[in-house]
C-alpha cells in the first residue's frame, strides 16, 4: 500500500490526514511542494474533467479549480484582442496549452484567485510562466517541460505544488467512500459525453451549430465534475459562468447568468477603457472591476474612493447601458446537470443570450420548459442522463 500523509484534512483540526492506495502505487507524483487534502480532491476531479475534454474535443483542454468545482474550463480556441485585454495577456507569448489555461482562468478570474489548474497535455514554458504571476496554490498535468517545470518550482518561494498524473491510471469501476462511520459504494460515473447526447431535440429550432456542439460538451464535462445542483454556460470554447452547489435549479440559473453577463460586461469599451493606475495588481483590478459593474459601483465614487485606483474618475455606466449591452449578446449555450422543472430557468438565460440548451429532460413539464424555448426560437437538446456530483 502506497500513502501519502498530509498536513491535516478538509480543516485544521482533522488529524490524521492522508491518502492512499490499496491496490498499487497512487498514479500520480508529487514533483513539487507539499499537496493538503483538498488540493488533491481539486487535483483529481479536475484532471479528470480536462481528460475527458480532450477526448470529447480533440483540442487541449484547462480547468481551473476551487473547493471542487471549476471555476472556469476550456479548450484551446485562439483569443481575440479584446479576451487578451481582459485577461491581461497582451503582448504575452502564448502556446497553445496556455491559450485553453489563460481562457479556464479567465471564466471567473475573481473565484480562479488561488485555484488548482489542470491541463490535458503537457504543461510548456508559456503555461508556466503565466501561472508563476498568477496566484494558484497548485497543478496537475501529464507531464511538464524541464523548462516548465524549473518556473513553476520557484512559485511561491519553492512550495508550489505540480502533480505529475499517469495519464493511462484507468480507476475500478466501483468507488467507495464513508460518511459518519457508514461506508457507500456505488458505480463510477463513467458516462461518456459525446454529441450523440444531442440527438433528441424536441423543440421547432433544431439547428445546433458546430460551436454550440463544442460549447455544450464542454458545459455537460464541467457539470459532471461540479457540485450538485449546477447549471453552466458556455460561448467561444470555454465556459463563463457556473452556477453549483445551489438548493434551487432556478438559484443556479440566476448565479451562472450573472458571472455570464459579468465575463461580457467585462468587454464592455467602458470597462475596456478604465484608466487603472500603473501600479494596481492584477487581483485588485479584478476586484474594482466587479465593484463597478455591480450595484455597488457608487461606492466607488463617494468619498473619492476612486482615487486608489484611477488615475481619473472613471465613467459611470450606467443600469441602462448594461442591459443594452447585454441584449446585443447571441450564441450562448447552456448545460444543466438535470432536468429544468420549469420554463423559468430559459426566461433567465435567454437574457443572457443564450441560443442553445442541453438538460436531461424528465420533468411532468417538459412541455412548458419546451414551449417557453420555442418562444424564444431556442434550440434544446434532451440529453436523457443526469450528472450529479456529490
Amino acid at each position: 500500500m502506497q500513502e501519502i500523509k498530509l498536513k491535516y484534512g478538509c480543516n485544521p483540526n482533522q488529524i490524521p490526514a492522508r491518502v492512499f492506495s490499496s491496490n498499487g502505487d497512487l498514479p500520480f507524483e508529487i514533483l513539487n511542494g507539499r499537496p493538503g487534502y483538498i488540493n488533491l480532491l481539486d487535483a483529481l476531479n479536475s484532471w479528470q474533467l480536462v481528460s475527458e475534454l480532450k477526448i470529447a474535443t480533440g483540442l487541449p483542454a484547462a480547468a481551473s479549480f476551487k473547493h471542487v468545482s471549476p471555476a472556469g474550463a476550456a479548450v484551446a480556441n485562439p483569443l481575440n484582442e479584446t479576451l487578451k485585454k481582459i485577461y491581461f495577456v497582451e503582448g504575452i507569448e502564448l502556446s497553445t496549452m496556455s491559450t485553453a489555461y489563460i481562457r479556464a482562468r479567465g471564466a471567473d478570474r475573481m473565484s480562479s484567485y488561488g485555484d488548482f489548474a489542470a491541463l490535458s497535455d503537457e504543461c510548456d514554458a508559456a503555461t508556466a510562466r503565466f501561472l508563476q504571476r498568477e496566484v494558484s496554490d497548485g497543478i496537475i498535468a501529464p507531464s511538464y517541460s524541464a523548462e516548465a517545470l524549473e518556473i513553476l518550482k520557484s512559485k511561491r518561494k519553492g512550495s508550489y505544488l505540480v502533480i505529475k498524473i499517469d495519464p493511462n491510471y484507468k480507476p475500478e469501476d466501483l468507488e467507495t467512500k464513508q460518511v459518519f462511520g457508514i461506508n457507500f459504494e456505488q458505480k463510477r460515473n463513467d458516462v461518456q459525453i459525446t454529441e450523440d447526447l444531442l440527438k433528441d431535440i424536441p423543440t421547432q429550432n433544431k439547428n445546433f451549430t458546430p460551436e454550440a456542439k463544442r460549447d455544450l460538451l464542454i458545459a455537460l464535462i464541467a457539470l459532471k465534475y461540479t457540485q450538485s445542483n449546477s447549471v453552466c454556460y458556455s460561448k467561444d470554447g470555454q465556459v463563463i459562468g457556473i452556477g453549483a452547489g445551489q438548493q434551487s435549479r432556478i438559484h443556479c440559473t440566476r448565479l451562472a447568468g450573472n458571472k455570464a453577463d459579468l465575463w461580457h460586461l467585462r468587454q464592455h469599451p467602458k470597462v475596456l477603457s478604465l484608466p487603472f493606475k500603473s501600479e494596481i495588481k492584477r487581483p485588485d483590478r479584478d476586484n474594482a472591476i466587479d465593484v463597478y459593474l455591480g450595484d455597488e459601483f457608487m461606492d466607488l465614487f463617494e468619498n473619492d474612493a476612486w482615487k486608489d485606483i484611477f488615475t481619473e474618475k472613471p465613467e459611470i455606466m450606467t443600469r441602462e447601458e448594461k442591459i443594452e449591452f447585454l441584449k446585443s449578446i447571441r450564441g450562448v449555450s447552456l448545460g444543466s446537470d438535470a432536468f429544468f422543472p420549469f420554463g423559468d430557468n430559459i426566461e433567465r438565460a435567454r437574457k443572457s443570450g443564450v441560443e442553445f440548451v442541453a438538460q436531461s429532460g424528465g420533468s411532468i413539464r417538459d412541455d412548458h420548459v419546451i414551449s417557453t424555448c420555442d418562444k424564444y426560437n431556442i434550440a434544446m437538446a434532451m440529453t436523457h442522463i443526469r450528472l450529479f456530483h456529490h
